[in-house]
């Protein structure tokens, strides 16, 4: 005897691709949850209470996302207002910085200033120079009204580096700065 029922012969398969399809399902849950910062607790959850949490901790990163959102644009409309001024009185109230980073008898130093004020290049030159530095190479590029200078140089030799120059040379120009900021 035949059996010409279509549904019989279809059933097995039926049951192999639902068995698929929650073996699939528990594996996209498992990796969702995997992906939750874990508390100190290690016990295993139920599914539903997995869900929850992953939609609480969704919920909480997009309430910190706008909270950002919204400090941004704050901080940007008081940067905007910034520059409004300083475009109406002429005057920029950044004050200059300066980073020095020491490798062995070499220094990079990094010096940001306006563009107005270009004395304090040639005057760190000047410093250096009285130092004993040799300038290897320096550079700037100007973006926005701002001057970024980048000056290579080694102090002492190879052979009798001067360990001592690059705390001189930072006090220095530390110093420098800070009297042409005042």
């Amino acid at each position: 005897m035949e059996n010409d029922n279509p549904y019989d012969s279809s059933r097995p398969e039926r049951k192999v691709i639902e068995r698929n399809r929650r073996t699939q399902m528990k594996a996209l849950y498992s990796e969702l949850y995997s992906l939750l910062p874990h508390h100190s607790s290690r016990e295993s959850k139920s599914l539903p209470d997995q869900l929850h949490e992953a939609a609480s901790y969704i919920k909480k990163l997009q309430i910190n996302l706008e909270r950002m959102k919204e400090k941004k644009d704050s901080l940007m409309s008081v940067e905007r207002l910034r520059n409004t001024r300083s475009r109406m009185t002429g005057k920029v109230p950044k004050s200059p910085q300066i980073q020095i980073h020491e490798m062995g008898s070499s220094l990079v130093i990094w010096l940001t200033t306006e563009s107005n004020s270009r004395f304090l290049f040639t005057q760190t030159i000047r410093v250096l120079q009285e130092e004993g530095a040799e300038i290897v190479n320096a550079g700037f590029s100007v973006v926005d009204g701002t001057v970024f200078h980048i000056i290579n140089l080694t102090i002492g030799h190879e052979s009798a580096p001067d360990y001592g120059a690059g705390r001189r040379i930072s006090e220095r120009l530390n110093k420098f700065l800070n009297d042409a900021d005042a």
